[in-house]
């Protein structure tokens, strides 16, 4: 048995005590990223071997907290992939205001960047009021930055861009406030948004919505994960409700493709049809 296949069953065992000790299910993560992870925790905290990490893992909460900073995704920005946000607000948002109340869950929200988007966008288009938007991820610790919606204004111009891009209709400015050397977005953004901790790979149907937003989180996923979560995904979505997913995501391979239309081949917006 070479080396490498030596570490392989020592990740098993690793990420098995992870959901066994703690309820967190890593074990269905694209083998890549696992890896990329797992090497990360070992340079951060001078382990030789993944076996070294599992008896710190059982015994120390705080360790384990560590580890899920480490295999949380949470590089984002506002209005990221901008052309997305304007196909939602041209195809999608004049849909939904058929409605006289929707629901919107923001899956793998991380920092909260894309929820606050959405926020903007939905306020331009007068819709916000009457929305209720979940914001969820599994890492407390971004949850909390999220409600915040406080950012380094090292980022702001790179947003800004994204905002006139996406369609933005005001000076970006008008949404947050500076001090020292942050952007703190106005309070009024989360007046309708719930931030929660929710678990994709373990956790179940989040209510009923009329729209899904997921965008780069499958792709941390295995076929196996990602198949389980687009049909959590197809069982929390209303009849004529819509799913986002990431520029690289796609629905081509899945159980439930049959069950969605394309709205947005290139942006990756769909319809869900009973």
């Amino acid at each position: 048995m070479n080396k490498n296949e030596i570490e392989n069953i020592e990740i098993e065992l690793f990420l098995n005590a992870i959901y066994k000790r703690y309820g967190y299910d890593f074990r269905n993560y694209a083998q890549a990223t696992v890896k990329r992870r797992i090497r990360n925790i070992l340079m951060q905290f001078s382990y030789n071997s993944v076996s070294e990490l599992i008896p710190k893992l059982l015994y120390d909460k705080l360790f384990f907290k560590s580890i899920i900073l480490n295999f949380s995704v949470t590089v984002s920005e506002m209005f990221r992939d901008p052309f997305f946000y304007k196909s939602l607000r041209e195809n999608v948002i004049p849909y939904l205001k058929t409605y006289p109340f929707v629901k919107i869950w923001v899956a793998g929200c991380a920092t909260g960047q894309e929820v606050y988007s959405l926020a903007i966008l939905l306020k331009e288009e007068n819709f916000y009021d009457r929305t209720t938007i979940f914001a969820t991820d599994f890492n407390d610790i971004a949850l909390k930055k999220a409600e915040e919606g406080i950012y380094s204004l090292k980022e702001i111009d790179s947003f800004e861009k994204n905002y006139i891009l996406s369609g933005g209709k005001r000076k970006f400015t008008d949404y947050y406030f500076t001090k020292y050397d942050s952007a703190k977005f106005d309070d009024s953004l989360k007046s309708r948004i719930t931030f929660a901790n929710h678990n994709l790979a373990s956790d179940s149907v989040f209510g009923e919505m009329n729209l899904i937003l997921c965008r780069n989180v499958l792709i941390y996923f295995n076929r196996e994960l990602q198949n389980k979560v687009l049909n959590l995904y197809k069982e929390s979505l209303s009849n004529n409700g819509f799913l986002c997913l990431g520029i690289k995501e796609s629905l081509t391979f899945s159980e439930v493709k049959d069950k969605f239309e394309v709205i947005d081949e290139t942006n990756k917006i769909f319809q869900y049809k009973k």
